[in-house]
């Protein structure tokens, strides 16, 4: 039977695999993934983008490419030491900094070295306790 395919838009047998149907993945649940779809980490990371004035930090310092120094938009809180090396640090205000989306991912693949963003979350966290 013809139909219209509705992953490539032409018309061919019900049972032909034009190549365009997205295959699914599967999806792991780990003890990390369903930590951050916690309330304890949604808090987390409100209470850390506003110890950082909902700022991305990296870009803030001019630092890794940043094209504007006040950078409000997608941001998220990074983990300087991955969840899955060390669980203990997860909520730990002393590993967490607000970062865009292209820092943040520049942080996950290592072109940020972790001890600048680690200097930065110190930074930050002196910051907070003088105010």
């Amino acid at each position: 039977m013809l139909k219209s395919c509705k992953y490539c838009g032409k018309i061919h047998d019900s049972k032909f695999d034009c190549g365009k149907k997205p295959i699914r993945k599967k999806i792991r649940h780990t003890k990390s993934s369903r930590f951050r779809s916690s309330q304890d980490w949604k808090d987390k990371a409100i209470e850390i983008k506003e110890r950082d004035h909902y700022l991305c930090q990296i870009c803030l310092r001019g630092l890794y490419g940043a094209t504007r120094r006040i950078n409000c938009n997608n941001l998220s809180v990074h983990h300087a030491k991955k969840i899955e090396t060390d669980w203990d640090k997860r909520l730990d205000n002393n590993n967490l900094i607000t970062v865009c989306d292209m820092h943040h991912r520049m942080c996950e693949d290592g072109t940020i070295p972790y001890g600048i963003v680690r200097d930065i979350i110190e930074e930050q966290e002196g910051m907070n306790k003088s105010e």
